[in-house]
């Protein structure tokens, strides 16, 4: 699992008395609050009725009840994990969390103790799922932090699969604790050897008090009056203030998301001339469209907009699928047309809004305010709602009423290209009920390109698309299903090439170049050789290849994809170029031996057919050019 992650404050409390969520230590009612412990970073949002109906879809199925019986402020927050984990908070505490395990590819719901009692106290657990009773001599051993041993079982529900969510009961009945099981019910009602549960939570008996519900978000936004006045003065003043400081048009990029929204709305109460910008990638989701094109409706303004049309599914042949470190979609897609836009509307340039929130990354908690775009030079840019988290927009949202996407009522937490490799697993699967027809053109693409590839479908299945190189928790699944990870060479290349420069749009610093091979590189061919020697030092994993030029640095991985990252557009180029051209000596090389008499420093022998780089290498780079393949084959 992820570590926590600190981007700002920990803004969630609870009001005793209005049983409803608080931003601060004081509800607008004049109660004192109590805070809530979360799992950082703490962007908290509202659970809208779909994601509350989830949460008990899978209670039934794991348990066979439903953990949120009556109407409730439920409360989210985003946990870091391999995939989507979400925390459920109710009547100011968490009681549980809802988290898309990739290895079973199926939610799952982890509970907490009072969510468990919520569940089980006051009925007949027989009646229910996935519980194990112990046996009174058991307990004490398991309040000490032991596992739930199979000798000190005294009952189980004989459906229990392995690796299954179960609820530790007293050998009365009350709940005990909460675990993941390590044998199955039938095997624990052996009483033979072994660990039957591993506890992950446990605490005496108690009988629970449940508040009265019948709370709404109306209730929610008159308690935080007093906390939401403070941020949107303060948001105002920004404005304001950088909009009489900045002298270019002011303009506010909407995309559809609520962020933008609010930050629409924030603008508008300030300001009475400013334009919207949208450039939509061709890959939106239609309801994101609309919503575009409705707002502008609603508040009068013009919408300078360009469409990208089929430049996303023109160029993956080049790239490849789209990847967490690979993102040419965006530069294609998105930051090209903004320019454009910018340059076709605004000739000295212009301000722009956007609704960037410090809560959302590391990157954008470390981001200045106000800052100067690298990529779309003629645009100064500025995050009025940078303290804000999610719950502050929507409180925001729902006390001005405003027509936010309806995709947010529909599951999607976050709302952009609708097969973005930033999504979640868990996004792609609720896509597939939401949208089949968009889900099945990027599964037909994606299992043809693993086809070629010589990968899995499985490695289609399990999103490990979305990487070059998976994290840790991820190749750990990989390697317990068998899935392969590493695109399959053939003896015969095919190297056309494809490249796209510009700024890293989701992370701070340099200029990114993303190109790619339209097939598998050989990677062991290219540390055989050592022919990036010729560019930098180079190093070796499985799957990729990384060389450093200065401050510089390129990656080539198995998939063929190449990236490179520099503080120049130029620059960049240029470190892509030597690496295209050196991936093609290795993988081409014929052993003619042209390199090893232009090569001062005596760094080139032959070998078995191939030209190899040895450790005298002083990377000058002389020995590409004079190569016949970069000559003929480039």
């Amino acid at each position: 699992m992820s570590k926590p992650l600190y981007l700002g404050e920990l803004l969630l409390y609870w009001c005793p008395s209005c049983n409803v969520p608080v931003l601060g230590k004081e509800c607008s009612c004049g109660t004192k609050t109590k805070q809530v412990t979360i799992t950082p970073p703490g962007d908290i949002r509202p659970a809208f009725p779909y994601e509350i109906e989830l949460i008990n879809k899978i209670s039934v199925e794991q348990f066979s009840a439903p953990l949120i019986t009556d109407q409730r402020t439920v409360v989210l927050n985003k946990s870091p994990y391999d995939d989507r984990m979400e925390e459920v908070i109710v009547d100011g505490e968490v009681i549980g969390s809802i988290r898309f395990e990739l290895e079973k590819l199926k939610w799952t719901l982890l509970l907490r103790i009072n969510g468990a009692r919520r569940i089980f106290d006051n009925v007949d657990y027989k009646t229910l799922k996935n519980w194990v009773v112990i046996d009174a001599g058991a307990e004490k051993f398991i309040l000490g932090g032991a596992s739930v041993l199979a000798p000190g079982i005294k009952d189980a529900d004989p459906s229990i699969l392995e690796a299954e969510e179960v609820v530790v009961l007293t050998h009365e009945g009350k709940v005990l604790g909460v675990g993941r099981s390590r044998m199955t019910g039938e095997k624990m009602l052996e009483r033979g050897k072994g660990v039957g549960v591993k506890v992950r939570f446990k605490e005496e008996p108690a009988e629970i008090t449940v508040p009265e519900g019948g709370q709404t978000w109306d209730d929610v936004v008159k308690a935080n009056e007093n906390y939401m006045n403070d941020f949107i003065e303060r948001s105002h003043k920004f404005i304001n203030n950088v909009s009489s400081s900045v002298d270019r048009p002011v303009t506010v990029s909407y995309s559809g998301g609520k962020d933008s929204l609010a930050v629409l709305h924030l603008v508008s109460e300030c300001l009475d001339d400013y334009d919207l910008l949208f450039a939509d990638t061709g890959i939106e989701f239609p309801e994101t469209v609309k919503n575009v094109h409705d707002v502008a409706e609603t508040y009068g303004k013009t919408l300078n907009m360009l469409n990208s049309g089929n430049a996303f599914w023109d160029s993956v042949d080049s790239f490849g699928p789209p990847s967490v470190e690979v993102r040419w979609c965006c530069k294609v897609c998105k930051l090209g047309p903004i320019t454009q836009i910018i340059n076709d509307n605004y000739d000295n340039g212009c301000l722009t809004f956007i609704g960037q929130r410090k809560y959302e990354s590391d990157t954008r908690a470390k981001s200045e305010r106000v800052w100067k775009n690298p990529w779309v030079g003629n645009q100064v840019a500025a995050a009025p709602i940078q303290n804000w988290t999610a719950m502050h927009v929507w409180l925001y949202i729902f006390k001005n009423d405003l027509l936010y996407n309806p995709l947010y009522a529909e599951g999607f937490d976050r709302i952009g290209c609708w097969l973005c490799p930033s999504c979640s697993v868990a996004d792609l699967y609720r896509l597939r009920e939401t949208h089949s027809e968009m889900e099945k053109q990027l599964n037909d693409y994606l299992l043809s390109y693993a086809e070629r590839m010589g990968l899995s479908e499985e490695w289609v299945k399990h999103g490990f698309w979305r990487w070059k190189d998976l994290p840790a928790p991820l190749k750990e699944i990989a390697k317990k299903k068998g899935i392969n990870l590493v695109p399959q060479s053939k003896n015969e290349y095919s190297l056309n090439f494809t490249v796209t420069t510009g700024y890293r749009p989701c992370k701070q610093g340099g200029i990114s170049a993303e190109g790619g091979f339209d097939g598998p590189v050989d990677i062991n061919r290219l540390e055989l050789t050592r022919m990036l020697e010729a560019v930098g030092n180079s190093s070796y994993m499985e799957g990729v290849a990384m060389v450093t030029e200065d401050e510089d640095r390129a990656q080539v991985f198995a998939s063929g994809s190449v990236t490179a990252r520099s503080d120049s557009d130029k620059s960049a180029r240029r470190l892509m170029r030597k690496v295209e051209l050196s991936v093609r000596r290795a993988l081409l090389c014929s052993g003619c031996g042209v390199c090893v008499g232009k090569c001062s420093a005596g760094a080139i022998n032959i070998k078995k057919g191939l030209a190899i780089i040895n450790d005298r290498c002083t990377h000058c780079g002389q020995c590409i050019s004079v190569c016949p393949v970069v000559k003929f084959n480039s």
